[in-house]
This record gives structure tokens, sequence and C-alpha cells, in this order.
């Protein structure tokens, strides 16, 4: 049921394992340099998501309650407080920025987007993990390109994608029957926002705490619903 789950952790391991090896080697500059070409990119694709709100009020309004809620409950203080567990933990020490940034931004990155929601959803209903089986491969490069840069946090986010996409495929009967196509796309849209917000991170133009932000996810179907 989460075979394609498993798999998906596995490439995301060891692409970012690579990606941090031969970070390593690479002076600052073209770190840096590697870093905002993954911006560029992530603002790219952020923005692709963001546009397939069919009513840009959804998104809004679950990017901001979802804030709200977000930094009553402090998610992105207990997200750093998770990556300086895994420093302290593993005694990590790093050049390119702090292990919760990479922990953090790869988690956003692997797990925002359709492909992810649809794929987990088909593994979990009939065991068919084709879909994630090609977000594996695209994941794999992505989490090499990441590490190069963010350094060896985005190795611990190959537990986010286990936790998160294992759960939606185990729960993909009942969510099959409640997600929608229109709340899927408010989701996605509300994700690629996200991700816009991951590309001004890795551009060095703001830091924003994305991760209170997530709550949006969950938000947007209900409105949705609520509005249909």
């Amino acid at each position: 049921m989460i075979v394609g789950t498993l798999i998906n952790m596995v490439t995301v391991t060891v692409g970012s394992l690579t990606g941090t090896v031969v970070g390593n080697r690479l002076s600052v500059n073209i770190q840096k340099s590697v870093l905002h070409v993954l911006g560029l990119f992530t603002l790219y694709i952020g923005f692709k998501y963001a546009l397939k709100s069919e009513n840009v009020l959804i998104p809004l309004g679950a990017l901001l309650l979802g804030t709200i809620m977000g930094e009553t409950i402090g998610i992105q203080r207990r997200l750093d407080g998770i990556g300086i567990w895994f420093e302290k933990r593993f005694r990590l020490e790093q050049s390119r920025g702090n292990v919760s940034r990479g922990f953090i931004v790869a988690s956003l990155v692997f797990c925002v987007g359709p492909l992810t929601i649809l794929g987990c959803i088909q593994d979990g209903l009939s065991g068919d993990y084709q879909l994630l089986a090609l977000k594996s491969t695209l994941d794999a490069f992505s989490s090499m390109a990441l590490a190069a840069g963010l350094g060896i946090g985005v190795f611990f986010a190959g537990l986010t994608v286990l936790v998160y996409q294992g759960l939606l495929s185990l729960f993909a009967s009942t969510l099959s029957g409640v997600l929608t196509d229109p709340m899927i796309a408010e989701m996605t849209s509300a994700g690629g926002i996200m991700l816009i917000g991951n590309g001004l991170l890795l551009l060095e133009i703001k830091e924003l705490p994305i991760a209170n932000y997530l709550p949006a996810l969950v938000i947007a179907p209900v409105i949705v619903a609520v509005v249909g």
C-alpha cells in the first residue's frame, strides 16, 4: 500500500547524500549559484501550481486562516526544533546553512503538489505506484541539487516523505471519496504559493515562516466544501 512512498523515501535519501558529498567539494560561490538556480526553478513551479486556482479568494482565505493557526501552534518553531535536535543528536555541522532550513525547505518541495496527492491516493487504493515512481525520479535529482546547496538537512526530509505520504496512502480510501478535483486544485494552489515563499528564501530575498502556512493545505478543501 505504501510501496511508492518507500521508493520515494529511498530516492530522496540517496539523492540527498550524493548531493551533500558533491556539495562539500564545491566552492561557496558555486553552492550559492546552485541555490539561486533552485530558487528560480522553485518560483517557476510555485507559480505554475498557484495558478491552478479557480477562485483566488479560496487559497487567500486558506493561507490567512492557516497562518493564524500555524502561528498559534508554532509549527515553524517546532520544526526548527526538530532540525536543531538532529544537529545536536548527530553532531552535525555544515557551512551551507543550518540543518533545520534544509529540512523544512526540502520537506515542502517534496510534499507539495498534485503528484503527491494523486500518487498517494492511487497507490493506497489500487497499489499502482506509477505516479509516485515518476515523482521519486524527479525528487532524486531535486534532492541532489538541494543538498548540494543546503547540506545534510535535506537528508532528513526523507522522514517527512515517509510520514506524510505514508499517511496519505493509508487513508486513501477515505480521501478519494472526499477530495474532489476542485478541492485538489485549491489545495495545490495554496501549496504553490508556499513554494513561491520557498523560492524567495532560496534566492535570499526574504525568509518567511513558511511552515506556519501548512494548515492552509487542510483548510483550502474545507473552504471549497463549504462554498460548494
